[in-house]
C-alpha cells in the first residue's frame, strides 16, 4: 500500500492504482469523459486533470499511476490537489476546448437530461467561449439497426472503439484522420455485428451515439423507472424498465457485478417493440377449425368440457419465459386431476432428484474470472448467453484462461482450441487421449461447461453424465471449487427444475395439453391445446383455446438464472385488454373445473411455493447444490449418439415470441444473416 495526501486527507491505496482511483477512494469527485473503469486507459480527454505538489503543470489523473508520484523532499507522502485554482482553471480550459466544435443541439438530442457533457459543463465549465470560428461538421455514419450516429457531437473519447475491441470482441470501430479532421467510424460503414453493440449508447458520454429504435420517443424525466431482471436468456441480467403510462419505452442495464456487470445484450435492450405488437388481448376459442373471440366464461367452459372427458390424461408444458408462480400453479392443478405430466421445453435431460448441483452453473458467472481452463461442450455462449460470453472473453484477455470447444466451430470473440464436433471427442478427453485433457487436469480451477446443444438432444442425459464424469475425473469438483457448469438457454428451466416441474412425457398420450407459452414445442394433432401466452405466435396457431397472459414486464414473477440465483422480475406496466396474470388465470380456471386451488393472492401462492422450496424466498442468493449429485450423474452412463453437437439457437435475435414480434429484432436478424449489409443497400 502507498500513502498519499489528497486534498489534505491522508489515505493508503494499492500501488497499482491510478491517481483518479486514489482520489475517488479519498472521496474526491473527478470529472472524466474518456476514462471508464472497464476499459483500457486512453488519456485523451484531459478532463480529469489534478495538481501534484511540486509539478509544473496539472497531470491527467487517469493515466498517472500512484507509483509514479515522488515523495516530498523530506520523504513525506505525495500531495494531490483536486480543487486548487490551477486545477479549476485547467478544467475550464479543457471544457472550453471540448465545446469549440460541439453543436448546441441539446433540445433535439436524445442524450439531453442524462448527458455527461451537459452535467460536467455545468459543474466544471465556464459560461463564455473565446472561440468565434465556424464549428466543423462531420458526416453521420451508418452502424446498423440499433445505433444512431450524430458524429458532429463526438468528442473523440474513443470509448466506443475500446468497448468494441475489448469487451464485445468485434473490433469494427476506429478513428480516421488527424487533429481536427479525426472521425470515429466503422470499417467501410457496414453494420456492427456484435450482440452487445447497444452498450455503445450507454458508454458514449455525449449524444454522438444514441439508440436508433428509441430516437425522439421520450425524455428521461417523463419515464417511470422499474428495477427488474431480463428473461431473454438464462443469465438474468439486471435491467431497468422505463415506462410512460402503460407503455414500455426502453430497457437499460443496471450494475450487477455478480451477473452482467453493466452490460446487456441487444435482444434484452431492443425487444421493447415486440411487447406492443401481435399481442393477445382477449380469449379465443376454436370452432369449426377457426379461432373466434370469446369471453372468459366461454373459454373456461370449453376447457372444462374437455378436461372432464380427459380424466388424468392431462399434460402441461412450460415455455422459455414462464415464471415459477404459473408453473407451480399449473402443477398443483394437474396434481388435483391425478396427473404429474409436467415438463418444460428444455429440461428433458435433467433429473431434479439428483440435486441442484447437477443442473446449475456451479462456478457462478463471476467465478469464470477465477478459472484457468475451460472446456465448452455443445454450446455457443455468444448466441445462448451473450453477456456471459463477454465474461469468458474478459477472463481470456487476462491471459491465464485456456479454452477448448467440443461442438460447432463458431466465432466466439476469443481464441480457443477446437477439439472436435461430437461425443467421440468428449470420450477421448475423458479417456485422456486428447492433449486438452492434460490442460484440464493441470488447471487449478477448471470448468466443464455443458450447453443446450448437448442437453437438448435425445441422448442429452447421457452426454450430461459424461460431462459430469469428466468434471469429477479432472478434479473440477473439490473443496472450494465446483467447476461443473450447465449453461441453460431458457429463463424458466432452472426454476422449473427447482419446483419439480419436469420429468413428464410432454404431449405424448395426453388428451388435454396446457401450454404456458411453449411456442417452440411441436404438439401432434389430436390433443386439445389450451395456450396461456402473450403473442400470436406458433403456440397460439396450434391452440384450441387461447387465454391471454402477461409478459415479463407486466407481472411480478420469480425466475432462477442458470447459476441458480433467485431473481424477481417486477411489474412495470399492465397487460393489454382482457389479458391477465398467468397464475390468476390458472386459479380462476381451477374454480370452474371444480379443483379450486388453495390460494387467492400472489402472496398466498408464494407462501405455498416457499413452504415447498424454501430457497426461492432468498432473492439474489444462490443455494449451492450438493456435489454428490454430480457424482450420481457421473455414474449414470447411457448410450450416446455420434452426431455432432449443434446449438439450438440458430438465430440469436428470434428465440422467443416477444423477439419474433419485434420489427427491430427482425431487421437485426436480416443484417446478421447478410441480407442487409451497408447503408446503400
Amino acid at each position: 500500500m502507498t500513502k498519499l495526501i489528497v486534498d489534505g486527507k491522508e489515505i493508503e491505496v494499492p500501488a497499482d492504482y491510478t491517481l483518479l482511483q486514489a482520489c475517488e477512494a479519498a472521496g474526491a469527485e473527478i470529472p472524466r469523459f474518456c476514462y471508464h473503469e472497464r476499459l483500457s486507459i486512453a488519456g485523451n480527454c484531459r478532463m480529469c486533470l489534478v495538481e501534484v505538489k511540486g509539478g509544473p503543470k496539472p497531470v491527467a489523473s487517469c493515466a498517472w499511476g500512484v507509483r509514479d508520484c515522488r515523495p516530498g523532499p523530506n520523504g513525506e507522502p505525495p500531495e494531490i490537489s483536486t480543487r486548487s485554482p490551477m486545477v479549476k482553471k485547467a478544467r475550464e480550459g479543457v471544457m472550453e476546448f471540448l465545446l469549440i466544435n460541439h453543436p448546441l443541439d441539446c433540445p433535439i438530442c436524445d442524450q439531453g437530461g442524462e448527458c455527461d457533457l451537459q452535467d460536467q459543463a455545468m459543474g466544471y465549465g465556464v459560461d463564455t467561449s473565446r472561440f468565434a470560428e465556424n464549428k466543423r461538421a462531420v458526416e453521420d455514419k451508418y452502424l446498423g439497426a440499433l445505433v444512431k450516429t450524430s458524429m458532429t457531437r463526438c468528442i473523440q473519447c474513443t470509448r466506443c472503439v475500446r468497448f468494441a475491441a475489448e469487451v464485445a470482441g468485434a473490433p469494427e470501430m476506429g478513428a480516421i484522420g488527424r487533429g481536427e479532421d479525426m472521425e470515429i467510424t466503422s470499417f467501410l460503414e457496414t453494420a456492427l455485428t456484435s450482440e452487445l453493440q447497444g452498450n455503445l449508447v450507454d458508454i458514449c458520454p455525449v449524444g454522438a451515439l444514441t439508440s436508433k429504435p428509441y430516437a425522439f420517443a421520450a425524455r428521461p424525466w417523463e419515464l417511470g423507472k422499474t428495477q427488474s431482471i431480463d428473461v431473454m436468456d438464462a443469465v438474468g441480467s439486471a435491467i431497468r424498465v422505463d415506462t410512460r403510462g402503460r407503455e414500455v419505452m426502453r430497457i437499460l442495464p443496471r450494475v450487477n457485478e455478480a451477473v452482467n456487470e453493466e452490460w446487456i445484450s441487444d435482444k434484452t435492450r431492443h425487444v421493447v417493440d415486440g411487447l406492443r405488437t401481435q399481442r393477445l388481448d382477449r380469449p379465443f376459442v376454436r370452432e369449426n377449425g377457426k379461432l373466434r373471440a370469446a369471453t372468459w366464461g366461454e373459454a373456461f367452459a370449453a376447457i372444462a368440457a374437455k378436461v372432464s372427458a380427459a380424466g388424468n390424461k392431462v399434460a402441461a408444458i412450460a415455455g422459455d419465459l414462464a415464471a415459477v408462480e404459473e408453473m407451480f400453479a399449473i402443477k398443483a392443478l394437474l396434481a388435483s386431476m391425478g396427473s404429474a405430466n409436467v415438463s418444460t421445453a428444455a429440461s428433458a435431460a435433467f433429473d431434479a432428484k439428483a440435486g441442484r448441483a447437477s443442473y446449475i452453473f456451479n462456478p457462478t458467472i463471476a467465478g469464470i474470472e477465477q478459472a484457468d481452463a475451460l472446456l465448452i461442450v455443445g454450446a455457443n455462449p455468444r448466441k445462448e448467453a451473450a453477456v456471459l460470453n463477454a465474461r469468458i472473453r474478459k477472463a481470456w484477455r487476462g491471459g491465464k484462461l485456456k479454452i477448448g470447444v467440443i461442438g460447432e466451430k463458431a466465432d466466439l470473440t476469443y481464441r480457443y482450441d477446437h477439439l472436435g464436433a461430437g461425443t467421440d471427442t468428449l470420450a477421448d478427453v475423458i479417456g485422456g487421449k486428447h492433449s486438452f485433457a492434460d490442460v484440464l487436469k493441470n488447471a487449478k480451477n477448471p470448468i466443464v461447461l455443458v450447453g443446450a446443444g448437448a442437453t437438448s438432444r435425445a441422448d442429452g442425459a447421457a452426454v450430461l453424465g459424461q460431462a459430469a464424469k469428466l468434471a469429477s475425473d479432472i478434479g473440477a469438483v473439490k473443496d472450494g471449487w465446483n467447476g461443473f457448469a450447465v449453461l441453460h438457454s431458457a429463463a424458466s428451466t432452472v426454476g422449473a427444475l427447482d419446483i419439480g416441474f419436469a420429468g413428464g412425457q410432454g404431449a405424448a398420450g395426453a388428451d388435454v395439453v396446457f401450454s404456458l407459452g411453449a411456442d417452440d414445442v411441436e404438439i401432434a394433432p389430436g390433443a386439445f391445446v389450451v395456450y396461456i401466452g402473450t403473442h400470436g405466435d406458433r403456440g397460439a396457431h396450434r391452440a384450441d383455446v387461447i387465454l391471454p397472459g402477461s409478459a415479463y414486464t407486466e407481472k411480478s414473477g420469480i425466475f432462477v438464472n442458470t447459476e441458480g440465483r433467485v431473481q424477481m422480475a417486477e411489474r412495470a406496466g399492465f397487460p393489454p385488454g382482457d389479458a391477465r396474470e398467468d397464475w390468476a388465470i390458472i386459479r380462476a380456471l381451477s374454480d370452474v373445473l371444480g379443483k379450486k386451488l388453495p390460494f387467492d393472492s400472489l402472496a398466498q401462492l408464494r407462501q405455498a411455493i416457499f413452504k415447498q422450496v424454501p430457497h426461492l424466498m432468498r432473492l439474489d442468493q444462490i443455494e449451492a447444490g450438493d456435489v454428490a449429485g454430480i457424482k450420481t450423474l457421473a455414474g449414470k452412463g447411457g448410450a450416446v449418439d455420434k452426431a455432432p453437437f449443434k446449438s439450438p439457437v440458430e438465430d440469436f435475435y428470434l428465440t422467443n415470441p416477444i423477439a419474433r414480434a419485434s420489427a427491430v429484432m427482425a431487421e437485426c436478424s436480416r443484417l446478421a444473416s447478410g441480407q442487409l449489409l451497408t447503408a446503400a443497400e
